[in-house]
């Protein structure tokens, strides 16, 4: 047996992966940059679709770690040639999700005026935030369900599956963006109905897809799989993990909010754009990234180690390509994508300030996000668990409030991301070279 996996091998992972992977962002970026064109109120639609946007994000993550759990699951089930016995495990997952995230959405519903207040949005931002959000919060159990479902193809060893979903899924959110903005004149509620239908046409491609192509089905609900406890668990490090992300996140809108005066909104506008381009560049990297996570799980199910060891090097490498390419078109097309975005003097001001920010750390980002990829593989949810909290913690939130002592304004905002990834990516990093690289 070769001691390396080819690059066709981990390309016909990846390539899909990252097709299927930035059609989310891509569809927050269509929305934003349709609200940036919006005839009336723009920097308030801007504000409102990235503080929607960053809560139901958060939501998705924190509780989509169920699929990355069974994702790690079924790619060691692929290793050691066992997937039969995970049939049951998936169904009870899949009701499981249905069950919080309709118990989630409903409450959410109910809390919209509270929880966007949290976030520091009052007058007419806060109203425009309740309109949007009262639509778009009813597609986060489509997208909780299909995004499981995905984890399930990604542990199967495909994700050519999820890229034509996901592309079906884009196309249709920018045709309706279009159509139901500039020809019915929906304002911001068409943005949501958009994205809200696109999100059902998704989730019933996915259920088609995994009864056509994989031996799992809806028909298993008791009694529970023997490694359903042991999936929650793996979910629950995932959990708190995805929390102290989304704490971050949280932070930083607001901080950026309360930058500006009253009805002085472009600051968080414009972090709403940094945020959506850096989210598209996280899906874009996380494609190798899923490719990693796939088959680093099949072959530390199989203990093929040293294929782990060669396996992440050669991704590595491609991933800092990726990172300092990505980076530098970013740097090359610097105004464009800003005035892509949106047609406000202001907000672009402010956006321009500290996209160089955003453009630097790609390469950083992209180590970070192989290691997270490969670690979610390997099912050390733990250590994982473990980094991110430390990342926060020490790194973070220090950060954030040293730099607004130091008045540096949205720059700091982002130069506390950048701290923020050096510590993910070198806690991964060390802990892979102790464990894995020196002593495979």
């Amino acid at each position: 047996m070769s001691s390396k996996i080819s690059y066709r091998e981990i390309n016909a992972l990846a390539i899909p992966a990252i097709f299927a992977g930035i059609v989310e962002p891509l569809i927050s970026l269509t929305d934003t940059a349709v609200a940036g064109r919006l005839p009336l109120n723009p920097d308030e639609a801007l504000g409102a679709i990235g503080l929607v946007g960053s809560f139901l994000s958060a939501m998705i993550w924190i509780f989509l770690q169920t699929s990355n759990a069974i994702s790690a699951l079924v790619s060691h089930g692929v290793g050691q040639e066992r997937v039969n016995r995970l049939k049951p495990l998936v169904s009870q997952l899949l009701y499981f999700n249905l069950l919080i995230s309709l118990i989630l959405s409903t409450t959410a519903f109910l809390l919209a005026d509270e929880i966007f207040r949290l976030y520091g949005a009052e007058n007419q931002l806060l109203e425009v935030c309740v309109r949007y959000f009262h639509i778009r919060v009813w597609g986060f159990p489509l997208t909780l369900l299909t995004f499981t479902i995905f984890g399930v193809f990604r542990g199967y060893q495909n994700t050519s599956w999820s890229m034509r979903i996901a592309f079906v899924g884009g196309l249709l959110n920018v045709l309706l963006d279009l159509l139901l903005v500039f020809v019915f004149d929906f304002n911001v509620e068409g943005i949501a109905w958009a994205s809200l239908s696109a999100q059902w046409v998704m989730f019933v491609l996915a259920l088609i897809y995994m009864y056509q192509k994989t031996p799992f089905r809806l028909n298993y609900i008791w009694p529970l799989h023997p490694d359903f406890k042991k999936t929650l668990t793996m979910s629950f490090d995932l959990f708190l993990r995805t929390l102290s992300l989304n704490i971050a996140l949280f932070l930083a809108f607001r901080f950026a909010t309360v930058l500006g005066g009253e009805g002085e909104n472009q600051f968080v506008g414009a972090h709403a754009l940094l945020i959506q381009v850096w989210l598209f560049s996280s899906f874009l990297l996380d494609g190798y990234a899923h490719a990693g996570s796939a088959i680093s799980g099949k072959l530390f199910g199989a203990k093929n180690l040293v294929q782990l060891k060669n396996l992440v090097l050669d991704l590595v490498k491609i991933m800092l390509v990726l990172g300092v390419t990505l980076g530098s078109i970013y740097l090359v097309f610097y105004y464009p994508i800003g005035r892509f975005l949106t047609k406000s003097d202001a907000v672009l001001g402010v956006f321009f300030n500290a996209f160089w920010i955003v453009a630097l750390m790609q390469p950083l980002n992209a180590v970070a996000f192989l290691l997270d990829g490969v670690y979610k593989g390997l099912g050390k949810t733990k250590l994982l668990r473990n980094v991110f909290v430390i990342a926060l913690l020490i790194g973070f939130i220090p950060a954030m409030y040293l730099f607004r002592s130091l008045d540096l304004g949205m720059v700091g905002i982002w130069f506390s991301f950048m701290i923020w990834m050096l510590f993910r990516a070198g806690g991964l990093a060390i802990h892979f070279y102790k464990n894995y690289y020196k002593n495979p």
